[in-house]
Parts: structure tokens; sequence; C-alpha cells
């Protein structure tokens, strides 16, 4: 009984206390901000795909056009004896097989960028960004055109115009 007269006390005086200390603690409160410009939306699937596709067609470029370099400058080399002095005739049917398939490399890399931009042309979702990545297909040919003639370093420009359109449109496609 003693013990508790001094335990019945100290609970009081800590009920009390708890009572007191919970008043003074301060409550915050989460505010919810609803911007429209916080919220991010997806964009369509179409739309993120065709995004993707662009990342590739670039990369398959700029990949393209640093392969090219070397090679097109070889083969330009190449041609230039053959014009001065005798060759072989394996090393001019040799240089004869790299210039075909140097055009076959150009032809089926036109081809992939004239998928792409006909994708663009007829889906109406991405007919906006259109104006950006039209003409690559006209680049190209142009290539083509010029590795046909037998210019394969200058036929690196058009696809260097190529690059510039594709990375301008997937500055303004959103993630």
């Amino acid at each position: 009984m003693k013990q508790l007269k001094f335990i019945l006390p100290a609970l009081l005086l800590l009920c009390l206390f708890a009572g007191v200390g919970d008043a003074q603690t301060k409550k915050t409160r989460k505010r919810i901000v609803k911007n429209s410009s916080v919220i991010k939306t997806i964009p369509p699937l179409e739309v993120r795909a065709a995004r993707e596709k662009v990342a590739n067609q670039l990369d398959n470029v700029k990949l393209f056009v640093d392969v090219l370099g070397p090679i097109a400058q070889g083969i330009e080399k190449l041609d230039a004896s053959a014009k001065t002095k005798q060759l072989s005739k394996s090393t001019a049917d040799q240089n004869e097989a790299h210039k075909q398939k140097v055009i076959t490399a150009i032809r089926n890399l036109k081809d992939g960028l004239t998928n792409l931009e006909t994708e663009f042309r007829t889906k109406a979702v991405l007919q906006k960004y259109l104006p950006n990545i039209q003409g690559i297909t006209d680049l190209a040919a142009d290539s083509e055109d010029m590795a046909i003639a037998g210019k394969f370093v200058a036929s690196k420009e058009p696809l260097r115009s190529v690059a510039k359109k594709l990375t301008d449109t997937l500055a303004v496609i959103p993630q």
C-alpha cells in the first residue's frame, strides 16, 4: 500500500506532462499543390516508338559516316592511282567490290530512312514532327548518287545533314 501512494501520484504527474508535451508539439500538414505544370504527361505509344526509331537511325547514320570516311578515302586513292598507273587486276577488282559494298550499304541506310520518313508522313500523331525530319530520304538519295558517281568522300556530306535533321527531330519529340 505504501508503494501505491508513491506510484499513483508519479503516474498522475506523467500523464499530466504527457498531455502538456503533446500540446506543445507542432504538427505539420502536407500541402498538396495541384499545378498542371508539375504533372508530367506521357506521350502516346506511337510517339515514344517513333522517338526510339529516330534515335536508332541517328546512331546508324553516325556510325556509317564514321566508318565510311577511311573507306571512301581508300577507294578514291585507288581510283586516282588507277588513272595514273597500272594496277593489278586483283587490286582493281577488289576496289570495285568495295565500291559496290559501299553503294549497297548506302542503299540499305536510305531504305531505313525512307521507312522512317514515311511513318512520320502517314501517322497522324507524328505529322506535327514531319517538318523536322522531312527531306532525309532525298538527302540519302543524294548520297547514293554521289557514291555511284565515284565521289565517295563527298557522299558523307548529305549523310551529315541527315544526322543533323534526326538530331533536331529528337530535340522536339517528347520523351
